[in-house]
């Protein structure tokens, strides 16, 4: 059976460069970065080298860099560690709708704690709106969290815009005020310069540009405090302690670099299959709905609702045929709730529970297309033939 991994928001395959730059540091160059003898003052090259390869990729300057675990704990790191700190100054949050879980139970937490959360609403396009974030400031208001691209539906942020209303909130006098932005699924798809958007920190993680999971980064403004959540060790310049895992932070540079170099031609083509790829569907399956602005987007990801049918039992045909998709963010697998994201957009709990993420890879080929397409239409056919909600079958040009 062919197998069609159409899931890259969940994960991607680690890119065969990034194991041949990783594998050195898994076998003779296996020192302790913070050792002073020469097996871990290579280790420590290593990662200075890495951190300059990561923030080239985000237009940070590279003592701006904390490395993490991943983008869940960069996102908790940034929201506590700025929110401990700032909670004399005030215990105000705002956030959107539609944030990823690992920012979403931060958040839940602090508000159990007593916190003031705004949430703000991405209406039907599943985009905030910058005036929005001016009518929710209040004088105790320290943090304003709101990720750059979403994980399922792919709808961009108005960042920049975001950080110049922080910016300017400021200069009446409001200075302790930080803006974050999850750049998870942005980072080494979009074009991202820290000091053009405006943010006081920035969350990025390895596994999805093409590199091993377990690592991540935490972009820090120069002059922005926080409280660290790990403790026990000097690495990060005290912010984050914990030995460094060298092998995956050379991987993490090298993917960084890699995206940096490559990423016009990855979305040209990425852009090119999902685009291909939706006016297929539109041509082949009747009741669909697409979900999020369609322009206002990333390039490789595609969010359906199939009416009539449920997304789960889509995505179980679609997985015995050796297709990989999702029905939205492998954090919240396992959940048997209708998609936050996609009821955040005003939908329905049908539509809501028949929203299937294809999301495309550099790697994928106009083959794997054909196939997904044919299984898709297989698919869905079978499920809507069983359905007692369908009245007709899918209509096939």
């Amino acid at each position: 059976m062919r197998k069609v991994y159409l899931d890259h928001s969940a994960t991607t395959p680690v890119d065969p460069r990034v194991v041949e730059a990783m594998l050195p540091y898994l076998t003779e160059k296996f020192g302790n970065a913070s050792s002073v003898h020469l097996f871990g003052q290579e280790a420590r090259a290593a990662a200075d080298r890495a951190r300059r390869q990561v923030a080239i990729l985000i237009g940070a300057r590279a003592n701006e860099i904390v490395f993490t675990s991943g983008g869940t704990e960069a996102n908790n790191l940034a929201i506590r560690g700025v929110c401990e700190l700032a909670e004399p100054h005030g215990r105000h949050v705002i956030t959107s709708s539609i944030e990823h879980p690992s920012v979403r139970g931060v958040i839940e937490s602090l508000e159990k704690l007593g916190w003031v959360v705004t949430r703000l609403p991405v209406y039907e396009d599943g985009i905030v709106r910058s005036e929005d974030v001016r009518s929710a400031f209040r004088p105790d208001t320290v943090l304003v969290s709101v990720m750059m691209a979403n994980n399922e539906i792919g709808t961009i942020q108005p960042i920049k815009e975001i950080g110049e209303l922080v910016k300017e909130e400021r200069r009446r006098g409001h200075r302790h005020l930080w803006f974050h932005t999850d750049a998870v699924q942005a980072a080494g798809r979009l074009p991202i310069d820290v000091e053009h958007l405006g943010c006081d920190l920035l969350s990025i993680s390895a596994h999805k540009i093409y590199a091993p999971k377990g690592t991540g980064a935490l972009f820090l403004r120069r002059g922005v405090r926080i409280t660290p959540q790990q403790v026990g060790g000097h690495q990060e310049r005290e912010r984050r302690a914990g030995t460094e895992s060298i092998a995956n932070l050379v991987a993490f540079g090298a993917a960084a670099e890699l995206a940096s170099r490559e990423m016009s031609e990855r979305n040209e083509h990425t852009r090119r299959l999902r685009d291909r790829f939706e006016s297929a569907v539109v041509q082949s399956i009747d009741d669909i709905a697409f979900n999020g602005n369609r322009e206002q987007r990333l390039p490789h990801l595609s969010n359906i609702s199939f009416r009539f049918i449920e997304g789960e039992g889509l995505l179980i045909h679609l997985d015995m045929q050796g297709v990989a998709v999702s029905t939205g963010s492998a954090c919240s697998s396992g959940t048997l709730e209708p998609s936050p994201v996609i009821r955040a957009l005003g939908r329905n709990e049908e539509l809501a529970r028949g929203a299937i993420r294809f999301s495309f890879g550099k790697d994928n080929t106009d083959d794997d297309l054909d196939y997904a397409l044919a299984a898709l239409q297989r698919a869905v056919e079978s499920l809507r033939r069983l359905s007692p909600l369908s009245r007709h079958p899918i209509g096939v040009s």
